[in-house]
């Protein structure tokens, strides 16, 4: 197997089989692959892990203290280390009940010698999506940053936050985008232009009043192309072509992104029956899946939209829940930040120096 289509520094990937996910999801997100090598101390390969399986196991409910090989693909797909690349690339197309994008290579002892990335090789197409960026706010909880600079501009390091966004989608696949303004609109036309200096085509849409965060998706005039619409506030290495594919594996109408957000009750818990105490929970930490602020949403949705009033995504989900619609969540495995408050700006031009994103 020539070097040039394996994976670099491929034993970086490898974690014990035994790993709780919550530990072993940081690597991942370190990663550029989407995939562990989840192996015995001797290196034998146990199964492999990927953005998609913890997706799942949250979906399930399953806890992320859990081991990794809970969630893990147990039976993947391998090769043998002698493989040649035609053969190689023949075992991962030839699969047709799913996509195989890694392949692990294995000795004689079932040891795994290196890993085989279909990224290596393949060039991204276009996503056929149009992005949204929601960039109309007024930004109130970080005045005094946001009294004369809308907030989709404000710096994380030396680039606009919206730049950053703009960014990340661009790499995914997306040419087209739409931005909603309202607040300080010109001085975000003025930085981004027609985006052709960022690699994209941008069209503007303005809230002569502000709309809610769906209203103005109904000022866009006959999309082709589903949307990706994002808040212009929020950071993330979310794997949008995984959002893409999950989207359309479930013939979703819309999909929201979701976070796991985990509270603890500061109080003893108790459950009775009746007049008496069944079970008694001391401080219980509860397991909740909270909106993301990014949603995959088909042409067709936009005529649940008004465009006369304030309108929320939450109105919008709802309607389409209450006219029979399937509405689907997207787990984020990956970094996610929404900057709404000081706090939240400092944390991001933390994780920036820290090279989270």
């Amino acid at each position: 197997m020539s070097q040039v289509y394996a994976e670099k520094d491929f034993e970086q990937l490898i974690v014990p089989h035994q790993t709780p996910i919550s530990k072993a999801l940081p690597i991942l997100n370190r990663t550029k692959t989407d995939v562990l090598l989840l192996c015995k101390s001797n290196g034998q390969l146990v199964g492999t892990l990927s953005s998609g399986n913890i997706r799942q196991a949250i979906l399930r409910g399953e806890s992320l203290n859990e081991p990794c090989r809970k969630v893990a693909e147990l039976n993947p797909i391998t090769a043998p280390a002698q493989v040649s690349f035609s053969e190689a690339i023949h075992i991962m197309n030839r699969n047709v009940t799913f996509y195989v994008n890694h392949l692990p290579l294995l000795d004689g002892e079932g040891r795994v010698v290196n890993l085989l990335s279909r990224k290596n090789w393949f060039e991204k197409d276009h996503l056929p999506l149009s992005a949204v960026i929601m960039a109309g706010g007024f930004g109130s909880r970080l005045r005094p940053l946001t009294k004369n600079l809308p907030k989709p501009l404000l710096p994380i390091g030396e680039r606009p936050i919206m730049e950053l966004i703009i960014e990340r989608l661009r790499d995914a696949g997306i040419k087209r985008f739409y931005v909603t303004t309202h607040y300080l609109p010109k001085k975000i036309m003025a930085h981004f232009g027609d985006g052709r200096s960022f690699g994209i085509e941008i069209t503007y849409i303005s809230e002569k009043i502000p709309l809610g965060t769906a209203g103005a998706l109904g000022l866009i005039e006959k999309p082709d192309l589903p949307l990706l619409v994002i808040n212009g506030d929020i950071l993330t290495t979310l794997d949008f072509r995984s959002m893409w594919s999950f989207h359309r594996a479930h013939q979703a109408a819309l999909t929201v992104a979701v976070r796991q957000y985990e509270y603890q009750v500061p109080y003893g818990v108790i459950e009775s029956e009746g007049p008496y105490l069944s079970q008694l929970s001391e401080k219980p930490r509860l397991n909740f899946l909270v909106n993301a602020g990014i949603y995959l949403l088909e042409p067709t949705v936009l005529r649940y939209i008004p465009t006369e009033w304030c309108f929320d995504m939450t109105d919008l989900m709802q309607s389409l829940l209450n006219n029979a619609h399937p509405v689907a969540n997207f787990p984020i495995v990956e970094y996610w930040l929404d900057i709404g408050q000081h706090a939240d700006y400092q944390q991001a031009q933390k994780d920036f120096q820290d090279g989270k994103f």
